[in-house]
Formats: structure tokens, sequence, C-alpha cells
């Protein structure tokens, strides 16, 4: 590295175990300079941009979270100067051999010289991860320095993309997921995506993406059709019984029982097949129906002895039957074309991509379900990837990256809500995912209302701006301890703008997304535009017909 003076800003005045203060050699006038290397114009000062302390052979690189002015009255020539402080979280060293490690070991005292850091010592902190080319940005204080994690990392050890609304999440997931397959052709990625925003139909029938024609494929959930057979045992009891039923036990093991023989009368064909009562194999969901009914009704002797099970699965009965008629479980109560435990094998092709022509992403679009069947439906998503890596031998070399948009809404944080099953796939795949090739990438504006379960598996955080305190709280409290001083950067941050943390960046690195092209349907609507305009005539007939049959 340089010892160049010109870069000589300001001196180390304290020191503690997770920040530092320095105080800057501007004069008496506190004004903050502007460093000029080669031409480039370095602004000392700005929020996330890095400096260098250097003493006796030590050199530790920081991060600046706060730059202000100190005034301090001289008796001696009675007057008050003005300096300009920083306060600085270090974030690691510098090795001998010019290699940066995270953390710090040798800490420079007060009376330590501080650096602004130059662009080619900037590139040398960034080169390990530069042959990847896995570029997502640029450095706000020098435009022309971009920013590169590492991939393998980012989404093997799952990846958390955080930020309140209008903060640039739609953008920044679209930025990152185009450069993946730019990067990555072979890429298999599964993108939930709640609100229609990047795959969606304008007013005049056109169907638009946020990505390219040949990289991506699109699917209605409801057309996906998910059937209920797939469901596991435990996932059945979710959907049909009320455990706070006084006779839910019974229910329990009643439906244990019947399940196990139905999935095994349904698929006596099978050979050298171990059914269980697990198996995403046909069954028949009337003739389940009918079993507790015969149960619940049994009586002898004319009437007058009643069976063991009479009347214990009323609530049961009621409760499935409702299910059933509710047109908004067809999607899973009433297939059309999964009829049959064969066209398991499609299915999977179809949500995983492995479909002619080849396409790296799979974009399963929620907008048209209705809000309180959506998890539901995503916890099946999520689970039918993971049984897919967990039974594939070769899942190492195929590996599958899942994008949960508003992660919050259907992966909670508090345990006995009524996702509580959604809840378990997901953290199931964030504790196990990593050993099978199952990547998560989970979006969320309300970071506190998200599972920390699946949070504190993330190893990547890709923060945008956040500026309500339980959401920062609770971000300090997940990120390594060494980064969590940076967090109140994030209340700062402009639109498209985000902290990286984590193992997939070389440092805490503050970057500006590339702009995604295209874009996804995520701007804000336009007030003032359509208030201002002549009014539009709206249908409210067919918002009520659409309302009515439950499509948007």
């Amino acid at each position: 590295m340089s010892n160049n003076k010109n870069t000589l800003i300001g001196t180390l005045t304290e020191v503690h175990e997770s920040s530092m203060s320095a105080t800057l050699l501007s004069g008496d006038s506190g004004e903050f300079p502007v460093v000029e290397h080669d031409g480039v114009k370095i602004p000392v000062g700005q929020l996330g941009s890095y400096v260098i302390v250097r003493q006796r052979g030590i050199e530790v690189v920081a991060m600046v979270v706060r730059a202000f002015q100190e005034d301090e009255y001289l008796s001696g020539r009675d007057q008050y100067i003005t300096h300009g402080r920083l306060s600085l979280v270090p974030l690691g060293e510098l090795a001998k051999n010019r290699t940066f490690q995270r953390g710090v070991v040798h800490y420079p005292t007060p009376g330590a010289e501080v650096h602004v850091v130059l662009p080619e010592e900037i590139d040398i902190l960034f080169k390990k991860y530069r042959q990847t080319g896995f570029e997502l940005g640029y450095l706000p204080s020098l435009t022309s320095m971009g920013v590169c994690l590492d991939p393998a990392t980012l989404f093997a050890r799952h990846l958390a993309i955080l930020g309140q609304s209008g903060s640039g999440k739609s953008w920044s997931v679209t930025s990152t997921l185009q450069r993946t397959v730019k990067t990555m052709p072979n890429a298999h990625i599964i993108l939930l995506d709640l609100h229609g925003e990047y795959v969606w139909t304008d007013d005049n029938g056109k169907r638009h993406s946020a990505f390219d024609e040949e990289n991506h494929r699109y699917i209605d959930a409801r057309e996906l059709e998910i059937p209920y057979w797939l469901l596991t045992f435990g996932e059945l009891v979710d959907l049909l019984i009320d455990r706070d039923d006084e006779k839910a036990s019974t229910q329990i093991a009643f439906l244990r029982e019947v399940l196990l023989a139905l999935r095994k009368k349904a698929n006596k064909d099978m050979a050298d097949v171990h059914i269980s009562i697990d198996s995403p194999v046909y069954f028949s969901l009337a003739e389940l129906f009918h079993q507790f009914k015969r149960a619940n009704e049994q009586v002898s002797d004319f009437g007058k002895v009643k069976g063991p099970l009479y009347g214990q699965f009323d609530e049961f009965l009621v409760k499935m039957q409702s299910r059933f008629n509710d047109v908004r479980y067809d999607f899973l109560f009433k297939p059309k074309r999964r009829k049959s435990s064969d066209t398991l094998a499609d299915l999977l092709r179809d949500f995983v991509g492995i479909v002619k022509p080849h396409r790296q992403i799979t974009v399963i679009d929620f907008s048209s379900v209705p809000f309180d069947v959506r998890p539901t439906l995503s916890a099946q998503v999520g689970r039918l990837a993971f049984e897919f890596n967990y039974w594939n031998p070769r899942s190492r070399e195929f590996p599958i990256l899942l994008v949960c948009e508003e992660a919050h809404a259907y992966i909670p944080r508090s345990a006995g809500t009524q996702f509580e099953g959604t809840r378990r796939s997901m953290e199931r795949i964030a504790k196990e995912g990593r050993k099978y090739g199952v990547g998560l990438a989970v979006v969320s504006q309300r970071p506190h209302e998200l599972s920390e379960t699946v949070l504190a598996q993330c190893s990547s955080f890709i923060c945008l701006r956040v500026t309500n305190p339980d959401d920062q709280r609770y971000i300090r409290d997940l990120v390594p301890d060494a980064e969590a001083g940076l967090v109140s950067i994030l209340a700062g941050l402009g639109r498209g703008e985000a902290m990286a943390l984590g193992e997939s960046t070389p440092l805490p690195t503050r970057f500006q997304f590339h702009q995604p092209d295209p874009q996804p349907n995520s701007n804000d609507i336009d007030y003032y535009t359509m208030w201002k305009d002549e009014t539009i005539e709206v249908d409210v007939d067919a918002i009520v017909q659409r309302w009515w049959k439950q499509e948007r």
C-alpha cells in the first residue's frame, strides 16, 4: 500500500473493540477535505466510504459510519476552533502480502495515521471476487469501481434482501437475477412472485417481463396445480384439523390410519415402492371423506348401539366439506391434470424448469391467488423444491435457488400461527437446504416479522433503506458482531442503494445496484397524475364479477 502523505487525512483519537474515532487535519475551520489522486477527486467523510489506519506496520481497514464537526475552546488563544471528526467501524487488516483479512487482531493506538483509500487500493480489497464477474453494482463514492460478490457463497448459504417499501427491493432482485443468468447460464431459479411484479399483463392484454424471453418461464400459480395428494400427513393435519378441538387427537390418529390405507390401495401396481403416510402418491380424497363419515355415523343393533367413533368427527367433516366447497382451494382439492401418481414427474419438470427449451428462471405468479391461500401454495412449492433435490443423487451438480418475495407474509416469526406449516417448510430449507443444493433468498420489507430461524441461517445480507427502529434492531442482532455497528447507515441509503454484509463480500460494502433492464412492474402509482387528469370510467360490474369468481 502507498504511504503517500497526500492521502493522510487525520489521526486516530479513540479506540474501542468495535469502533474508533478520528480527528481530521483540516485546520481550524473543520472543513472536510477532498483528496485528488490521478485526476480522481475523493471526498472525505462520506458514509460507507473506507479509510486505512496505519501505525508501525499495522494497516486496519475501517468504514466511516458518522462524520461531524465539533468545537473546541482554546483558553490560551481565547477562541474556538472547529474539528472535523469521523466515527469508524474496523473491518479487518491488510497482511504484509497485501491481502485483506476480516477481523482485527492488531489494534492501532491513538495517534495512528488515518489515510483515505485510493482506487487501486480498493481494487485490491475486492480483487478476490472479481474473477467471477458477478458484478451487482458500483461504489457511490467511486462510480468506476464495480462491486462483485461471491455467487457460490451468496446462494449456497442463503441470502436475505431486506428493505422498506420504496427502497428498491424489486429493482435489486431483478438486477441480481438478470446478472445471475448472464454470468451463470445454467442457473435453476424459482421465483415466487406474489404481486405480479416480474411478469405482468397490460391493459391491452400484452404480457411483459422483467427478464428476457429466453431466460424465463411464466406459470400462473393456479395453473401449476399442486394436488392435495402431495401434502404430507402433517400438512393435511394443519389444513383439515383444528388442534384446539378436544377430539383432535382422535381425528389425527384416525387420519393416520385411513391415509396410509388409501395411499396403498390406490397404488397397488407400484412395484418395489415403500409407501408411507407421507409418500407423494395419489389417494382418493372423496374416499377419505366417506371413511370419516362412515365411522362418525356407525351404529349397530338397529341403531341401539353406537360405534366407538360415533360423533367424534363432526368438526372434521364440517371443516373438510367447507374447504372442499371453497373455490379458492380448487387448485389443491380439484386437480384436472394431476389425477394419478405418474403425473408427479411432469409437475417437477414443470416448476424446476427441466423442459425444452431450457429456461433459467421459473416465475410462479401468485397475484391471482387469494391472500389467505398463498401460504399453503408457497409452502408446497418450497417443499417440492427441497424434496426434488433431497432425493436427487446429483443434487450437488443441480443446485436450485428459491426466491421468496414478501417472505414475512408466509414465513412468520411467531409460532402457532395459521402459517405454521409454511414456516416449518421454509425453516427446514434454511437449516438443511445447503446440504442438498437448495438455496434460499428471502425478500422482505418487515424483517422483524420474518422467521428468526430463517434469517439466522442466512450468511449474506443485502440491506436497502431501513428506517424502522424495530427492523434495524432485528437486523443488528442477526448480522456478525463486527458489522452490527454498520446497520445505522441503512436509514440514509438512497433508492437502489444497499449495504452488503456477510460472507459473500470481502468486506461490508455500501453500493448502488446497477439499474435492471428490463425493469420490474414495481413503480409507485402516480397519484398526482391520476387525480389531476380526467377521471377514467370504472366498470364496477366487472369488478364484482371478478370478486365473485376470485379471478383478477
